[in-house]
């Protein structure tokens, strides 16, 4: 039996949160009365899918509205019904459409970080906190098939739920390693170019999917959370390159959690604050907060005895600075609360400096035989022989072929270092990443031989293989699909002499990869 509204509600009024929020800003009612209905079913379309067009449509004849301030690729909606209740061939077609990586189901506020972000092409980005994958696949969408996004996550169970999101999706640039965010080692030796840290938080902005949140939250969570939020950020700009950007980001209202560690961060020195309202124009952002109480375990302010860097900055240099976050209220969005805080990298750190006196010092230790590894000359010519061509950066790992991108092979391939930037580490390897996964499986591969080419990658091979592909007609596919097999005559000539993996394509250029023996199997 699922929690009623009413409950959440009465639950609030009497919580701690409302009372924090009391003292955070002048209205609390409005954000109250907006803070624990339902919240919307939101998705993003993704643009490396064919279907995007179709999708878009479906999804407007649905009566569903694009989220105005999101500005793509691809587009956001909102769909005409609470989370999680559609219903009936709506529900079965949203869970295909998301399976198949043709959408994401994500909350309209978390899509934020990514577009202060502003990934482009080409660039290797850091999401130093990336499990369930849902900000990963988004900087996927806007690297395209180029660059490349390492996606990071500490603990191992949630590694597989970002594995399965991120091979759901179907990008070629993503890369999947399981590390502490404190001590991520900075591969490529350069540094990144951007870097996402959606820290872990109270999640006091998300009252309206985790209504747990008004009985559980105190302002003892949010500093207890601190330190660990500090050493995420700081290591996030010890390993971004100089010029390079930095997001900072929780869907916490708290800001002990928020503005107190920018405030850190800005004291160290090596960065600056970009005005968030400038990136996010259009999104109804409240500048951050200068100033605020400390704050009891009621809500209300006490005279607390807290670590100087949780208060307010005594410097107005610094405090007036933090006006440059953004803060995103429920009520203001209609949809959960947010903070962001864009930050560039201004110089070099210790690390940095440390990095280029590094003892050259060869590591000796090889990468583990289940990393995946670049493929070798003889996959080459059976691939050559089988496709025809064979596409830039494949790699092997297991049972896979991976197909990925220039900018992973460089990765690879670039000098890093390890302890501190102590001991040099040359290319060739992963280490010391842990690498898990890496970009789109391409095909299957059986003792030693390719043995069929996977479907989410058919359509994308296309144009880059020419081998396996056959010509059919539309309705060859769909009465295959539907699971009746056509009469010879609408293929049975086309197919002649063929035995084994093939790629059916129609003129609109679907594909449906098969097994042609005695019959075809799809």
């Amino acid at each position: 039996m699922g929690v009623r509204e009413s409950d959440w509600e009465e639950d609030a009024k009497g919580s701690a949160l409302l009372e924090a929020v009391s003292h955070w800003r002048d209205d609390a009612g409005s954000w109250f009365e907006n803070s624990f209905s339902r919240l919307p079913e939101t998705v993003r379309v993704s643009p490396l899918s064919r279907d995007q067009a179709w999708v878009e449509s479906w999804l407007e004849d649905l009566g569903a509205s694009r989220i105005p301030w999101f500005s793509g690729p691809g587009s956001a909606w909102e769909m005409p019904f609470e989370r999680g209740r559609a219903e009936g061939e709506v529900r079965m077609v949203l869970n295909a459409l998301h399976e198949t990586g043709r959408i994401t189901r994500q909350e309209s506020s978390s899509m934020l970080p990514v577009l202060a972000l502003e990934p482009q092409s080409g660039e290797v980005i850091l999401d130093l906190c990336a499990s369930p994958g849902s900000k990963a696949t988004q900087i996927c969408e806007h690297l395209g098939d180029s660059g490349a996004v390492i996606a990071n996550e500490v603990i191992r169970g949630r590694v597989n739920t970002l594995v399965s999101n991120i091979q759901r999706h179907s990008s070629r640039s993503a890369i999947v390693v399981n590390h502490d965010g404190r001590h991520i080692p900075k591969v490529p030796g350069s540094g990144f170019d951007r870097t996402l840290v959606d820290v872990p938080c109270t999640g006091s902005g998300t009252t309206r999917k985790n209504p747990d949140v008004w009985a559980k939250w105190s302002p003892s969570s949010g500093r207890s959370l601190h330190g660990l939020q500090h050493d995420l950020l700081s290591r996030a700009i010890a390993v971004t390159k100089p010029g390079g950007r930095i997001v900072y980001s929780t869907c916490s209202l708290d800001p002990v959690e928020n503005e107190a560690v920018v405030a850190r961060a800005l004291s160290d020195g090596f960065v600056r604050l970009i005005p968030a309202k400038e990136l996010l124009p259009s999104v109804p952002g409240s500048p951050g907060m200068q100033s605020w109480p400390s704050l009891g375990e009621t809500g209300a302010p006490e005279n607390v005895e807290v670590p100087e860097f949780l208060q307010p900055p005594r410097l107005l240099s610094l405090s007036s600075q933090l006006g440059l976050c953004m803060r995103v209220w429920n009520d203001s969005i209609g949809g959960s609360g947010f903070f962001i805080a864009v930050l560039e990298k201004i110089e070099s750190s210790e690390l940095d400096r440390s990095t280029s006196q590094a003892e050259m010092e060869r590591d000796p230790k090889e990468d583990s035989a289940s990393y995946p590894r670049p493929i070798t000359d003889d996959w080459s010519r059976k691939l050559e022989a089988e496709w025809g061509s064979v596409p830039t950066s494949l790699w092997t790992r297991g049972k896979s072929l991976l197909w990925s991108t220039e900018e992973a092979r460089s990765i690879w391939d670039s000098t890093r270092t390890r302890k501190g930037g102590r001991i040099l580490v040359t290319g060739g390897r992963w280490r010391p990443l842990k690498v898990i996964h890496l970009g789109l499986i391409a095909a299957r591969v059986r003792q030693g031989a390719l043995e069929r080419v996977v479907s989410r990658a058919a359509s994308r091979l296309l144009g880059k293989i020419s081998g396996p592909f056959v010509e059919v007609e539309g309705r060859v596919l769909e009465e295959i699909l539907l699971g009746s097999e056509p009469p010879a005559e609408d293929f049975g000539h086309v197919l002649e002499g063929f035995r084994g993996s093939r790629i059916l394509v129609d003129g609109s250029g679907s594909c449906l990869p098969v097994w042609v023996g005695t019959r075809v199997t799809p």
